[in-house]
């Protein structure tokens, strides 16, 4: 038989290779642990990324609209014309005769502005209603000096300084 010692310090051997082998494992499993969680931190925040891009260009999907709506207040630097053949169309359509005397730009260049001094003349009804048009049209105006005349029994005047913001003009290029 053997003997109770050998019995002793063979079950240690066994105890302590099976700690050891216990400790390896442990070891390997956590440092594997540490990398995927580190992995996974990384996966979450690209997700995390991906999901305010979308919502960003959700966002600006949807103001691009509202953009081009407010862009439409501001007369552009090209639109100047139509701009004048407009203020005088809402004249003749309200009875009164719109006549721009001169045209300035001024603001900065961050808020251009452009300044239009204009003279209308027709009844004082279609007059006032010329001038509350002008004022209320769907632009950024805003009158900066207005003077009135009664010229003869039924003819009025009206003298009108303008500011209407104003833009660069839209640099849209097409290739053939």
């Amino acid at each position: 038989m053997k003997s109770p010692l050998l019995h002793l310090i063979l079950a240690l051997i066994v105890c302590v290779a099976a700690l050891a082998g216990y400790w390896v494992w442990y070891t390997a499993i956590s440092a594997k642990s540490t990398e995927v969680t580190i992995l996974q931190n990384q996966i979450d925040a690209k997700t995390e990324s991906v999901a305010r891009m979308a919502t960003a260009r959700t966002a600006l999907a949807e103001i691009a609209s509202d953009e081009a709506m407010v862009r439409s207040y501001f007369v552009p630097e090209t639109g100047v014309v139509s701009f004048i053949d407009n203020l005088q169309a809402r004249g003749r359509s309200l009875g009164a005769a719109v006549s721009v005397l001169s045209v300035s730009t001024g603001g900065t260049s961050a808020q251009p502005t452009l300044t239009f001094a204009l003279v209308i003349k027709g009844t004082f009804d279609a007059l006032m209603r010329t001038i509350g048009a002008i004022e209320y049209a769907p632009y950024a105006i805003s009158i900066s000096n207005l003077s009135i005349d009664h010229e003869l029994k039924t003819s009025w005047s009206a003298n009108l300084r303008l500011v209407v913001g104003s833009r660069a003009a839209d640099t849209a290029t097409t290739t053939p």
